[in-house]
């Protein structure tokens, strides 16, 4: 599927066309992989895309699910995002270009990164191997 969002509203739920094509945020502490503890592969909801292994995935407080490395460089893009008053770093994911989240330089060792990701721009892959 490409970037057509008439195509993507057709294919995602509302809430995940808002936050995966509309870059919108869920609420912290409401999505679905939070506190979700599962060995296995977070994908992108949209594409598939393999983006983070459980194994990088801890508690941030943040609110949001959050990870310390990607499952593989090139699955996503990072690019300056300006919006909301802030300067921030957003995560797209680099086959659909579907927004994810963002990235922080608060993470734990060894990247110091934190992934900042919405639950409802993810699905997971059970089992699928939790190694970076």
């Amino acid at each position: 599927m490409g970037s057509n969002n008439s195509d993507w509203k057709k294919k995602l739920p509302p809430e995940q066309y808002n936050v995966l094509r509309q870059c919108g945020t869920e609420p912290p502490f409401t999505g679905k992989f939070y506190r979700h503890k599962e060995n296995g592969i977070y994908v992108c909801a949209a594409c598939g895309n393999e983006l983070f292994a459980s194994g990088t995935k801890f508690e941030s407080g943040s609110g949001w699910p959050s990870f310390y490395d990607v499952k593989e460089k090139g699955n996503v893009i990072l690019e300056e995002d300006n919006s909301a008053g802030m300067k921030r770093i957003e995560v797209k994911c680099a086959k659909c270009m579907g927004h994810l989240g963002h990235v922080f330089d608060d993470g734990p060792n060894p990247t110091g990164k934190r992934y900042c990701i919405n639950s409802l721009a993810l699905d997971f892959a059970k089992g699928k191997g939790d190694e970076k």
